[in-house]
């Protein structure tokens, strides 16, 4: 692959992410019940044992990845352990078991293909004691979605005063998201949810005060879906008829797919959902 000084250097930091999987995904992985036709297929302890050590990227020497039994590490500290196994001259990867095709494998070669046929080209540090500093992290950091927002408006409806309030507030609830790097390799990241509060008042008296949860739009959405999005808006639109409009989104944390939801404030404090688009 003939990959000039800038392309390499984005090869290299995608292939830290190159199979990501965190905590979560660990315990998952590791008690989880599996499919009897993978849970009957026998490891190759073999491969498994000549994967030990610390890898690096064949074309720019830096660190990719450390093995230690049946678990990968990363020099990068948002990057997850990730659990692995070699089965049938595949790489399988964490909870949810890809399978990457080995191309070649010795004591001192690594080589696979991504989900696109691409082969990645990795080989054994020779020096592992001066880069084994590279992998030595507290505990891998959870990537932050959305800062805390606040904003809130005065608005004229029938010639009444109304006043709205949203605030966004990031929780300690880790939402598990996996998407595709540019290497076509599945990675799994660790990100925090959010609870959304919504307040409307006419004039002095509070018609409507309420935390929003993604959980809430539970029968909109596909389930799969929901488990790996974040709640990650909520604007207000305008009022009708009906009531005061705010749009929620649901989103997985790369941006790629959403869900728009409409909620519906009645001048009585009713609440109405429903989805707009995805």
């Amino acid at each position: 692959m003939n990959i000039k000084n800038i392309t390499l250097r984005l090869r290299r930091f995608m292939l830290y992410a190159v199979i990501a999987i965190n905590a979560a995904a660990l315990v998952m992985a590791c008690g989880e019940s599996k499919a009897p036709s993978q849970a009957d297929e026998a490891e190759n302890t073999e491969a498994k044992a000549m994967l030990q050590g610390i890898w690096v990227d064949e074309d720019t020497d830096e660190p990719v990845f450390r093995v230690q039994g049946d678990t990968i590490y990363y020099p990068d500290s948002t990057s997850q352990p990730a659990y692995f196994r070699i089965v049938s001259d595949s790489l399988e990867l964490g909870a949810s078991h890809a399978r990457y095709a080995i191309v070649k494998q010795s004591a001192h070669l690594f080589w696979f293909k991504n989900q696109a046929g691409d082969v990645l080209h990795l080989s054994k540090s020779d020096d592992e004691q001066a880069l084994a500093t590279d992998f030595v992290h507290d505990q891998p950091q959870v990537m932050v979605y959305t800062e805390v927002v606040k904003r809130d408006s005065v608005i004229m409806y029938h010639g009444e005063r109304y006043h709205w309030y949203i605030a966004i507030n990031p929780t300690k609830y880790k939402v598990v998201a996996t998407t595709y790097n540019d290497d076509g390799v599945a990675v799994d990241n660790v990100y925090y949810d959010n609870i959304i509060h919504v307040s409307l008042f006419h004039g002095a008296s509070q018609v409507y005060s309420r935390d929003f949860r993604k959980q809430q739009y539970e029968k909109l959405v596909p389930k799969q879906f929901l488990s790996q999005a974040v709640l990650g808006a909520m604007t207000y639109s305008h009022a009708d008829g009906a009531g005061f409009h705010f749009s929620a989104s649901l989103c997985k944390p790369d941006g790629a797919t959403c869900y728009m939801i409409d909620n519906v404030i009645s001048t009585d404090g009713q609440l109405k959902t429903t989805l707009v688009e995805h």
